[in-house]
């Protein structure tokens, strides 16, 4: 038998390149995970969000809209187990009793309060508040 130190040498040099690319794997795999999560993951959950804020502010007097399509106006809402709601669906007075999940959209405009409608003027496209001057330039 005829061992060879260059043998031993190439083996040692293999078997690093070897590890080297099993962690340049490990970060390809952690880097795509990373991406689905702030492309698919993140902004879907946020959205499930908003649309539970939405559902929970619903209030009486609001115009809704259904999953289904079927548009009305809320007339008693349900806090119980069954977490449901009256609408009203058109001039004669039809009722439907619908669960809070089946809300689309909510079509009633709100108003903003005046005080914060105020505040959001005096405030520039960055977020920064204006000086006085900027907002009445009759009075330079």
């Amino acid at each position: 038998m005829h061992f060879n130190l260059l043998d031993g040498a190439a083996a040692a040099t293999d078997a690093a390149a070897a590890q080297g690319s099993s962690y340049t794997i490990l970060i390809v795999y952690a880097v795509i995970i990373a991406a689905f999560y702030f492309i698919l993951i993140r902004p879907q959950s946020k959205k499930k969000k908003q649309e539970a804020e939405m559902r929970n502010n619903l209030e009486i007097g609001d115009e809704i809209t259904t999953i289904g399509g079927i548009m009305g106006r809320v007339v008693s809402i349900k806090d119980d187990d069954s977490d449901s709601l009256i609408i009203e669906t058109s001039s004669d007075r039809s009722h439907i009793r619908i669960k809070r999940w089946a809300i689309s959209s909510i079509d009633t405009v709100k108003e903003v309060p005046t005080a914060k409608k105020a505040e959001d003027e005096k405030r520039s496209f960055f977020g920064r508040k204006k000086k006085a001057e900027e907002n009445n330039p009759a009075e330079k």
